[in-house]
């Protein structure tokens, strides 16, 4: 039964309410660190880091749900933040029947104990600095942040760590042109899929305080697939579904989130709407080195299409965590939209009992449950 691994999941919910000291590009608001935690693993995708180092990066920041986040240009008491981390760190692991897993990869990333937790600690550095610089009018006190982390603070290190992204940030604080290469194709499109994190859904967080968004949903499903992954058929290659989780949405940039239940569901999957989300996948993808985007293009394409294991179980979690989104938070998603049980099993129990038979029973047990069916 999943009741311990879905508590987890639901625990981190309130991630997407841990503000950030930095802005989302347009800097319309404060960024969150669940969004900040699918940014990240977006970052290290496209540079090419291990599935373990992407996994690192979905839990690096569970620990500050109870926290809080700590700007690095405030001071704080290192030894202190570090003993209520690892607290955090216990109880949350703890939640999962086998968190000891976890809890050692959240401990090895914070260590930089190995060449996959110091690569995810740079996509986790350097991240804050891209979304600065590239954006179209920095704020002033953000970039002097910016200048004296790459000079005397923590990213520093960069310059003999990863010279080429070193240069780059500082080609960009002093207004000079990208070098040529790969490099700027990458950087635009992770400029890009900041956009995600403004498309809004039609669920609503846990705690019922505001619409979700579709990057801090990207991150949320990219969890699911690691907590899950035993519930899946076998052979499915858990890694692979997580990168597809990462971009499977970033057509929403261009065309917006289509709810399942909006418009008797009718909307949703029709041809107009596939036509433009294929048309965005094209210019999205198509921002990056040609063959790394063609890659990526094709993982979207499969997700989709929902032909290969895979696909098969990435499908079943992206229908399933909504529903659960609205059953543990009592439902106020399913009332703006008049949603009833039978809508829910014809247009949810398919896909997610394809993907998992179990994990379709323990949704539907709660779902008749919520409902009031005998």
């Amino acid at each position: 039964m999943p009741d311990r691994a879905i508590a987890f999941l639901c625990e981190a919910d309130r991630l997407k309410s841990v503000g950030r000291a930095n802005v989302l590009m347009d800097l319309s608001r404060p960024e969150n660190s669940a969004e900040h935690s699918w940014h990240v693993a977006l970052y290290a995708m496209v540079f090419g880091a291990s599935d373990r180092a992407i996994v690192m990066l979905l839990v690096h920041d569970l620990v500050e749900i109870d926290t809080g986040d700590q700007p690095i240009h405030l001071d704080h008491d290192a030894g202190a933040l570090a003993l209520a981390e690892a607290g955090a760190a216990a109880r949350l692991f703890g939640l999962l029947p086998d968190g000891a897993g976890l809890a050692a990869l959240w401990r090895d990333f914070e260590a930089r104990a190995d060449a996959d937790a110091m690569m995810a600690k740079r996509m986790d550095h350097v991240q804050p600095i891209f979304q600065v610089l590239q954006a179209a009018a920095p704020l002033a006190d953000h970039v002097a942040i910016v200048a004296d982390n790459l000079q005397r603070g923590r990213a520093a290190r960069l310059a003999q760590e990863w010279r080429e992204g070193w240069q780059a940030a500082n080609d960009l604080l002093e207004g000079r042109d990208l070098a040529e290469g790969d490099l700027p194709g990458r950087l635009a499109f992770l400029a890009e899929a900041d956009g995600l994190k403004s498309v809004l859904r039609a669920n609503t967080l846990i705690d019922g305080s505001r619409q979700e968004n579709s990057a801090e949903h990207s991150w949320h499903l990219a969890l699911y697939a690691l907590v899950l992954g035993g519930l899946a058929a076998p052979g499915v290659d858990i890694g692979r579904v997580i990168r597809m989780l990462l971009i499977h949405d970033l057509v929403e940039i261009d065309v917006g989130d289509v709810p399942l239940h909006s418009a008797g569901g009718q909307a949703h999957g029709s041809p107009d709407v596939q036509r433009a989300e294929a048309a965005a996948a094209r210019r999205l993808f198509g921002l990056l080195p040609e063959a790394q985007g063609a890659d990526m293009l094709a993982l979207w394409q499969e997700f989709e299409a929902v032909a290969t294991p895979d696909a098969v179980f990435a499908k079943a979690l992206d229908r399933c965590q909504p529903a659960i989104q609205n059953l543990v938070g009592g439902g106020a998603g399913w009332v703006r939209y008049d949603v009833t049980l039978s809508q829910i099993e014809a247009r949810v129990g398919p896909w997610v009992a394809a993907g998992s038979a179990p994990l379709w029973d323990w949704l539907h047990r709660g779902l008749r449950g919520h409902f009031g069916a005998p």
